[in-house]
């Protein structure tokens, strides 16, 4: 393995140890309070036996102090001498995290019960001033009540003094151990160029080799091992024939496989095809294990042989992995490729890839052999520097592929070749084209440091090296496997939704996508050298939040804050819809009221689940005052707008002058009231357009309602007839055409007015109350007919607008326009005269000008 792979596996296994410790001590803590508390509530128990149990309480913690501070003064003498090893000091800072942890929780431990006893002491008051007595009982209870509160604040006090120290110290361990760390990767050896090095090098990996082998050659053939061979030869044999069929056979198997599954329907054909791709990976690695526990069995391997067969299966997935990585990236032809390679450059690209899957295991190869033999530094630096160089190359060659990938014609082939058979632009383009920025950023500081590392080891920093080229290396793989796990998720999205690759374009790729990115930052820190102690106090001091007054925010806090309030509002939405749908239809509320009933629940609902919500999160209420002021004073300058708006919207929730349904006139705006929310009010006109109105001109302006309290209304419909005609006999008829339509109530009748003589016509209206008066533009256009077809009938005119035009002295019009015609005609023989001098010039003139050809240009 890799420095960055075994540096995540020691974290992996440091992470469960302190997790187990961790929880062991939970458990323990656990015990020890429920056993407290069943002893001290049982009836039975007796004063002897309580005191007994206090009293080894007592010595526990005493015990647990005294290792506290031996693991204390250890921690402080390892920092001043500085002499212990960077191992040693990481298994000192575990030691220490866990300590900091048990005082973090006994930090927390009695807050409500002290808040309690602080609330009574003020309750009794202020203690009195010097010489001043106060009743007995006041000063008994004080006395009684101050020793408790001290009793229980000096654990905290002591808790709290504790986890400064140990804190203190955890960042003493670690500022060393950085310092080790950054002075090993700045360290300076010798140039791996220099040939001098080179003899003593090749010395010492032929020697590590000659040693390997004939150290299992002697194991060989030792009458031990033989005779444990034939002991086990059942099961060697059966362990060689299976991890053979496997690992020769497994690949052939998992495509027959996906073929045969690929048969019974196209649906699902990503997710069938990326499981088959992963059963390639498994099956011949599991012959590997296979083999590999035979070899064990048989014994036949020297110290060094065994040592080095314990990483086989490590090596073995490295190359199945990255194989299995180039095949998803850089797909065969005729498939639909992750990264935009052109297709005569996928397998090139995929050869890549398992170089560098080569180069890492000869490099953990390498350091295996390092710590069996103890090379010296100089052989190692010759040694790593070939292993650099040729991950250098692989980084250029990829480079250059990439940049080639973007020419529209590839080198030996035909223009229509290269647009047909390298790429289909309509699926590549749509699936990659999201990742084209982040793969040209990546691949231009990929190129960087392949072209860096080299540079670095030839003239002497090789761990420095080392520590950019495989790392850099690991990164551009795991950016990859985000990228083959996205796509996975969206084909597998597309077969459970039935949505097919139209899923890949949908938002739950996004947050797929958002999601393996959140997760990838742990890792990507561990590959760049972040030690496991780093992210688990990166990840404490994110659970441990930050304190604001005597409230403590963290993210349990916020967690349990929206779980409640989501909670709530749920439970609010279910009792509102279960009231507007269940029980208030059967009642004789008024629809207007019913949607004040469900809204003004509604809010009420969400303002108990936020405070119930606050509380269970353990946020102290009272510390919010300061920032309620704050909001006060914004609310007077910036928010006035929306708190009127706000409480002018409950005014009309429980004043309801206007309702839900109501057909309302405010503002030159005239519709149906369709919703009333806290800040605005939806009207909806007569041309079916939304209308949103604030709800402070809804009770600062006039309103009117045509529909409240009841549906019944009036119309008016005026009237004008020709003069001359017979006003009774138009009354009667407008009568009859009012009183005949269904729409009018007759109790009230409808009246006609004689409104008296307008310009140019007998003006009459037409005046009736409806039934319901949202029919009123269909009554009055109905009447409109009939009184049209009526007074045609009757030969009733119904005049328009006319205008006469009379002029006095039309003979001084005729005079004016006979002296006009007279000045026309004269003008119009000046401008002919005018024009015939024009068009005839001197000869004089001419001549003049052909002497002098510049003054006749001048003129």
């Amino acid at each position: 393995m890799t420095i960055a792979l075994r540096q995540s596996a020691r974290v992996n296994c440091e992470a469960a140890t302190l997790w187990s410790h961790t929880l062991v001590t939970r458990l323990i803590a656990a015990f020890a309070f429920w056993l407290a508390v069943a002893v001290l509530g049982s009836l039975a128990v007796s004063g002897p036996v309580l005191a007994q149990v206090t009293a080894q309480v007592t010595a526990q913690q005493q015990s647990y102090m005294q290792e506290w501070e031996s693991t204390a003064l250890r921690a402080e003498q390892s920092i001043e001498s500085r002499r212990a090893s960077s191992a040693a000091f990481e298994q000192l800072r575990k030691e220490l995290t866990s300590f900091r942890q048990d005082f973090q929780v006994e930090k927390s431990k009695n807050k409500q019960r002290i808040q309690t006893l602080t609330n009574q002491i003020a309750a009794l008051g202020a203690a009195p001033a010097d010489g001043a007595t106060e009743p007995e009982d006041i000063a008994t209870l004080r006395n009684q009540l101050t020793a408790q509160l001290n009793q229980l604040k000096v654990p905290r006090v002591i808790a709290e003094a504790a986890f400064s120290r140990a804190d203190g110290l955890i960042s003493e361990v670690d500022s060393i151990i950085r310092e080790r760390r950054t002075k090993h990767l700045l360290q300076r050896g010798p140039s791996p160029l220099n040939p001098e090095l080179w003899p003593d090098a090749l010395a010492a990996l032929s020697w590590a080799g000659r040693t390997l082998w004939f150290e299992t050659k002697s194991q060989i053939g030792s009458d031990t091992t033989v005779e444990k061979i034939w002991d086990g030869f059942p099961e060697i044999l059966l362990l060689v024939l299976l991890g053979g069929f496997l690992l020769l056979r497994g690949r052939p198997w998992a495509r027959a496989m996906g073929d045969h599954l690929r048969g019974l329907g196209a649906r699902g054909t990503g997710v069938w095809t990326f499981i088959v791709s992963l059963l390639q990976v498994a099956l011949p690695l599991l012959g590997i294990l296979l083999l590999t526990t035979s070899l064990e069995v048989a014994g036949i391997l020297g110290v060094r042989g065994t040592l080095m067969l314990e990483h086989l299966p490590g090596w073995a997935l490295i190359l199945f992995a990255f194989h299995w990585l180039g095949d998803q990236l850089f797909k065969a032809p005729g498939e639909v490729s992750l990264v935009p390679f052109a297709v005569v450059r996928r397998g090139e690209a995929r050869l890549m890839i398992d170089l560098w899957a080569v180069i890492l295991v000869l490099q953990d190869v390498l350091y295996e052999l390092y710590q069996l033999e103890k090379t010296s530094v100089d052989t190692q630096s010759v040694l790593s520097f070939p292993l650099i160089v040729a991950a250098a190359l692989v980084f250029y060659r990829l480079n250059t592929l990439g940049v080639a990938q973007g020419r529209p014609v590839q080198a030996g082939l035909a223009p229509g070749a290269a647009d047909k058979s390298e790429r289909d632009p309509e699926q590549e383009t749509r699936i990659s084209i999201g990742a084209n920025r982040l793969f040209d950023v990546v691949r231009r500081g990929a190129f960087f440091l392949g072209f860096a590392a080299p540079v670095l080891a030839a003239v002497g920093y090789v761990n420095a090296a080392e520590a950019l080229i495989y790392p850099a290396i690991l990164t551009l793989l795991l950016l990859a496997v985000l990228f083959v796990v996205q796509r996975f998720a969206g084909d597998l999205y597309g077969f459970v939704s039935g949505q097919g690759e139209a899923a890949r374009d949908s938002l739950v790729l996004v947050a797929v996508g958002f999601t393996l990115s959140l997760i990838a930052l742990p890792l990507l820190s561990l590959i760049w050298g972040a030690r496991v102690a780093d992210m688990t106090e990166l990840w404490s001091t994110f659970l441990a939040g930050f304190q604001i007054g005597d409230t403590q925010i963290s993210p349990v806090a916020f967690l349990s804050f929206v779980v409640v309030f989501a909670f709530g509002y749920g439970v609010t939405r279910v009792v509102q819809s279960t009231l507007r749908t269940s029980l208030l239809p059967k009642t004789n509320i008024d629809p207007g009221g019913q949607n004040a009933i469900v809204s003004g629940l509604g809010y009420v609902g969400i303002f108990l689940a936020a405070l119930v919500a606050i509380s269970m999160a353990g946020l102290d209420l009272s510390s919010l005052a300061i920032v309620a002021g704050a909001l006060s004073v914004g609310i007077g300058f910036g928010l006035q707008t929306i708190v009127s708006n706000f409480v002018s919207g409950i005014i009309l929730l429980i004043e309801r002058p206007i309702s839900k349904g109501d057909w309302i006139e405010v503002g030159g705006l005239m519709g149906y009231v369709r919703d009333i929310s806290v800040r605005s009010t939806r009207i909806e006109t007569f041309d079916r357009s939304d209308v949103i109105v604030p709800n402070s001109d809804l009770i600062t302006g006039t309103v009117t309602n045509y529909t409240r309290g009841n549906t019944v209304g009036r119309v008016i419909v005026p009237v004008g007839v020709a003069y001359g005609t017979d006003p009774r006999r138009v009354e009667a008829i407008l009568n009859e055409i009012a009183q005949s339509h269904p729409m009018v109530l007759l109790k009230p009748a409808p009246s006609v007015i004689f409104q008296g003589f307008g310009a140019d016509s007998l003006d009459f209206e037409i005046r009736a109350i409806l039934r319901d008066v949202n029919w009123v533009l269909s009554v009055k256009s109905d009447l409109n007919y009939e009184i049209a077809a009526r007074f045609a009938a009757e030969e009733i005119e119904i005049p328009f607008a006319q205008r006469d035009l009379w002029i006095r002295n039309p003979e001084a019009l005729v005079a004016e326009r006979t002296k006009d015609a007279v000045a026309d005609q004269a003008a119009t023989s000046a401008v002919s005269e005018a024009t015939t001098d024009l068009t005839q010039p001197d000869l004089g003139d001419l001549q003049g000008g052909e002497e002098d050809g510049v003054a006749d240009s001048d003129r």
